[in-house]
């Protein structure tokens, strides 16, 4: 079995090695935060203590981190991936980043001999946790077909988008929607509680027809615990709605609706709130 290499073990991508490590994979890890890997190196991974030692150490790099700049960072800084021999590997990228930084990478990695693929998830914390994430992924056929196999141990749908950069587009499609979700299912809490209803019996009700959705169901009971702790990350998600804002600029299209998601999420991330779950966009009405 190829050895794989994965950098960035935060909220979901220690749940990724999780499956990968119990599907009997030999894996090295990396986390600039060297005590997040502890648990993992406790189920069997190994530990490298710069992104470069991981790619020597691997045939398949994995990389899973917080915005393009770290991508740019582990990928080509000073002990990065590009620094070690990568002829001959394949690397991913699942962080949700750039179109044009995955095309980046997928020409670096060409000159040098190896294969690229973008692959952001979505599913958040109990996708990772469940090995049910959506991978979407961009990129050469061929590479794809390599990995395939490994990509399905974690998730629950794998699509081959197209060429580099394809699957940061399809996860800018998938932010768009969720921002219409999240802030739907935000104003029917705010309006169900205004009108002195069931709040529970509500979700209940619009839960079983049409107005079903993910969020609906996920994060909805959250908030009603008062849960805050990060699925997915509110300062993660204003940069996937700027990305995805760039995007549409570039292609000259508005997206107003996703503009007004993004001017919430950021009155959010006012407020303090930048390190709270998406579902905390609820306190820009209640305060609990």
């Amino acid at each position: 079995m190829k050895k794989i290499g994965f950098i960035g073990t935060g909220v979901m991508g220690a749940s990724v090695v999780i499956h990968l490590l119990n599907a009997k994979y030999e894996v090295t890890v990396y986390n600039r935060t060297k005590s997040k890997t502890d648990d993992l190196v406790k189920l069997g991974a190994t530990w490298q203590e710069t992104p470069q030692k991981v790619t020597e150490a691997s045939d398949i790099i994995f990389s899973m981190v917080g915005f393009p700049t770290d991508v740019e960072g582990i990928y080509y800084g000073e002990e990065g991936v590009f620094k070690a021999d990568v002829a001959g590997k394949i690397l991913i990228d699942m962080t949700t980043s750039t179109p044009s930084l995955a095309g980046k990478i997928a020409e670096t990695a060409s000159i040098l001999g190896a294969s690229s693929l973008d692959a952001p998830v979505s599913g958040g914390d109990l996708g990772a946790k469940n090995g049910t994430l959506t991978t979407m992924v961009g990129g050469d056929q061929d590479t794809f077909n390599q990995v395939e196999e490994i990509l399905n141990v974690f998730s629950g749908k794998v699509n081959f988008q197209g060429a580099p950069g394809s699957g940061q587009h399809t996860k800018m499609a998938n932010q768009i929607m969720i921002a219409g979700t999240m802030t739907g299912m935000t104003e029917l809490l705010v309006y169900a509680k205004a009108a002195n209803l069931d709040v529970e019996k509500v979700l209940d009700t619009v839960g079983g027809g049409s107005a079903a959705n993910w969020s609906l169901t996920n994060y909805a009971p959250r908030i009603l615990k008062q849960d805050y702790t990060p699925g997915f990350f509110v300062k993660h998600f204003v940069k996937d709605l700027n990305i995805a804002l760039t995007e549409a600029e570039k292609m000259g299209i508005d997206l107003p609706a996703t503009q007004k998601a993004r001017d919430l999420y950021e009155s959010l991330i006012d407020k303090g709130f930048e390190n709270d779950g998406t579902q905390a966009l609820i306190k820009l009405w209640w305060n609990n």
